[in-house]
Formats: C-alpha cells, structure tokens, sequence
C-alpha cells in the first residue's frame, strides 16, 4: 500500500487530511482550487425538517476536514489558507492517508444519497461486503432503523461514514 506519490524526493505528494474551523469546508476548498492545490470535499444529501418542508442540502460527509494531495513544500499554503486550523499529524509528523483510503472516500462522494457521516466507532462486528458496488469493502456492521449500514472508518481523522447495505450482502470478516 503505497501511501505517496513521488516524481522525485523533493516532490514527494501525499494525501493528508486538513482540520478546518468549523463550517468552513466549503471556503477552504475553493480557496485552495484557487491556490492549485489538489484537494477533495465529499459531500453528502443531508434533509432537513422545517415546521411546512422537508429542505435537501448537501453537507461535508466529514464535517471539519478537507483532504489535500501535497508535497512538503504545498504544506505552507496549505496551512496559510483562511480557514485551515493544522495538518492531522502523530508524533508532530503529518499522517499520510493511503490510496485506498482516498479511493472509498472518492467514492463515498460519488454516492451522494447513499452515505452519510457515523460516529467513530472502535468496537463493533467486522464484515465484508460480497455484492455490489462496495463490494470487498471491510467495515462495521451496524443496525438503523430496521436496515443494514456498512460503517467505513478512516482512522487517522477518527470519522466514520455509514453506508446502507442489505445484511445479506455482507459476510464476516
């Protein structure tokens, strides 16, 4: 599992996730498309109930983090954005996500009315999808409102995404 890009040492590109100031998710990744900065924003439908309508928006599926694809040096700009409160870092060393990761969360984006932010979860039943477009997917099984969910954790933010599956698509780990 390959956890950066490099063309040489120097540029050496990462995927590291951005903690944000609260709501500002939106204004950090446009302003670092602004800057040339690759970044990702997965989004999910969030409704919202209102005393006359049901209201559909969509909302950061990992409210407070932007992912961001850069070198050492793309670290600055990136700090330097209006918005940006740290670089998620162990040990005071930034924590590379691996590519696999980004890939589920690319397509947790992609799946808009499908997924939608989980708490963290550190216990739980282990499982793996055998069908469908999340299939070979480990995750968490978990039970809401009488259906299936596949939770997905992307442990260096500690943020979870639940994804509704049917309990018969998934086997244990």
């Amino acid at each position: 599992m390959r956890h950066c890009v490099m063309k040489n040492e120097r540029e050496k590109r990462c995927w590291l996730a951005a903690y944000t100031r609260s709501r500002h998710e939106s204004q950090v990744a446009d302003q670092l498309h602004v800057k040339g900065v690759e970044s990702l924003l997965p989004t999910y439908e969030k409704f919202s109930r209102w005393s006359d309508r049901v209201q559909r928006s969509r909302a950061p599926l990992f409210p407070g983090y932007v992912f961001v694809h850069v070198s050492n040096e793309e670290r600055v700009p990136v700090l330097q954005t209006m918005g940006v409160v740290s670089i998620v870092s162990v040990a005071g060393k930034p924590a590379p996500l691996g590519e696999d990761d980004i890939e589920k969360i690319r397509a947790c984006g992609a799946s808009a009315s499908m997924v939608e932010p989980h708490p963290f979860l550190k216990i739980g039943h282990p499982v793996r999808v055998k069908h469908g477009p999340f299939a070979g997917w480990e995750g968490i099984l978990v039970e809401k409102q009488n259906g299936a969910r596949l939770v997905i954790t992307v442990g260096q933010i500690m943020k979870s995404v639940a994804i509704n599956i049917h309990g018969a698509d998934v086997e244990p780990v």
